[in-house]
């Protein structure tokens, strides 16, 4: 048994401090629980026994336990480093968490309902944690810091702003909201490339099978009929025998060109290279700007809505834009507002945000009320997107299909015109 010292607060706030003996932290903080007061912290003291060494033989308890715990180390050390959370779990964690403050329960209450609410992103294992650090004295935005591989910056500052406002569970639904909102158009965009893929994936696969089994058939055929074949059907059998003798390197150069393409995309130069070329292509490169100045206003202006600071504000929402040169262009604007200048004044200076955009952001800052500008910004490029999505996928279906029945149409071709020409020879015999 161990010595641990313990503050913890009564319900009527009053401060008072203690010691006791348990057998680990986790029991004497349980302990202190069962005293009718919150533990502030609980700490081993420096007098305290440390646990004696074991002596237990191989077959005994306590030796096939520290095999266990041995193991447990051993897990923890190769286990991969746990995923982010998408957008979805985020919505329904935070809006699961809002319904509960609102339905009158203390935080660490509903912090231990929250356990229950498990999914790939958010374990019960955070929540426990979460309510543990609250429990010991720590705000709900430290102890989400404390699990920033869950949790990011977003969601801990807009937190942070929450408690500091005293209107937790109102930014907790504008959370909710603000990711369903972002869950919402990455749905449409997948949506909107999943027939184009398909068909793509479609075409290919009979493109190979024909190349690869149907005309090797045709080529038994053709050799035995002696006769010169014309220039397509013989562009078709050299392009055949190399898929067939070479698909090995194939394969290789297209692993090397895959690694090539993330190294490059990896490094500073290619990355910023990459997304400025993406933001220029045609049809494409519309839905990406739009999609990008929607995320960037709408981010922005949900942070500045809960009370975080406007320099604050644009670091996270730099940290969050997935496009380098989108993040650049956040990161001089906060140089530029740190300087004293207005929000709108550097934005334009980048020539990279539109001028619709810089009016209404010009507009806000005239009237006080930026967030509702940005708010309005993000609505106006949202609607631009779904029309912009809807075009781009009525523009590229068609030229995919094309695309594909001109290389089928193109093989149908050469083997035809040699099945014609085969017959001709025959006729005039």
């Amino acid at each position: 048994m161990a010595q641990f010292n313990y503050k913890a607060r009564r319900r009527s706030g009053e401060l008072v401090e203690g010691v006791l003996e348990a057998g680990d932290r986790a029991a004497a903080v349980a302990q202190v629980e069962r005293l009718g007061v919150i533990p502030v912290s609980v700490v081993q003291g420096k007098g305290s026994a440390k646990p004696a060494k074991s002596t237990a033989s191989v077959g005994s308890p306590a030796a096939r336990a520290a095999a266990q715990g041995s193991e447990a180390g051993l897990s923890r050390l190769f286990a991969r480093s746990p995923k982010r959370p998408g957008l979805k779990e985020l919505a329904m964690y935070t809006l699961q968490l809002a319904n509960l403050l609102r339905a009158g329960m203390p935080l660490t209450m509903a912090l231990r309902s929250m356990e229950s609410l498990s999914s790939k992103g958010i374990p019960g294992e955070a929540s426990r944690q979460l309510k543990q650090d609250v429990t010991e004295g720590r705000s709900l935005s430290d102890a989400m810091a404390r699990q920033n591989h869950i949790f990011p910056d977003l969601v801990i500052n807009m937190v942070r702003a929450g408690e500091q406002s005293g209107a937790l569970e109102e930014v907790l639904r504008r959370q909710a909201a603000h990711f369903d909102r972002f869950a919402e158009v990455q749905s449409k965009f997948k949506s909107a490339m999943i027939y184009p893929a398909v068909v793509c994936v479609v075409g290919g696969a009979l493109v190979i099978f024909f190349m690869t089994v149907m005309l090797p058939k045709f080529m038994t055929l053709f050799d035995n009929t002696k006769i010169e074949l014309p220039a397509m059907t013989k562009m078709l059998i050299a392009i055949s025998g190399f898929l067939s003798g070479y698909w090995w390197a194939l394969l290789l150069a297209g692993g090397a060109a895959v690694v090539g393409f993330r190294r490059y995309r990896a490094s500073k130069v290619g990355r910023e290279t990459l997304d400025r070329l993406v933001m220029r292509l045609p049809v494409i490169g519309k839905v990406v700007r739009l999609n990008l100045f929607g995320q960037f206003a709408r981010t922005l202006s949900t942070l500045l809505q809960n009370g975080v600071p406007v320099l604050q504000a644009l670091r996270i929402t730099e940290q969050v834009m997935p496009n380098v040169v989108i993040q650049e262009a956040i990161a001089r604007t906060r140089e530029g507002v740190t300087d004293g200048k207005t929000l709108a004044q550097p934005l334009a200076k980048s020539r990279l945000f539109p001028q619709l955009m810089i009016d209404l952001i010009k507009i806000g800052e005239e009237t006080g009320d930026v967030p509702a500008a940005l708010s309005n910004v993000a609505d106006t490029y949202e609607n631009d997107l779904n029309v912009g999505l809807t075009a781009m996928t009525n523009l590229i279906q068609p030229v995919i299909i094309v695309a594909i029945a001109f290389v089928v149409g193109f093989m149908l071709l050469g083997v035809m015109s040699a099945m014609f020409k085969i017959t001709e020879s025959i006729s005039t015999r």
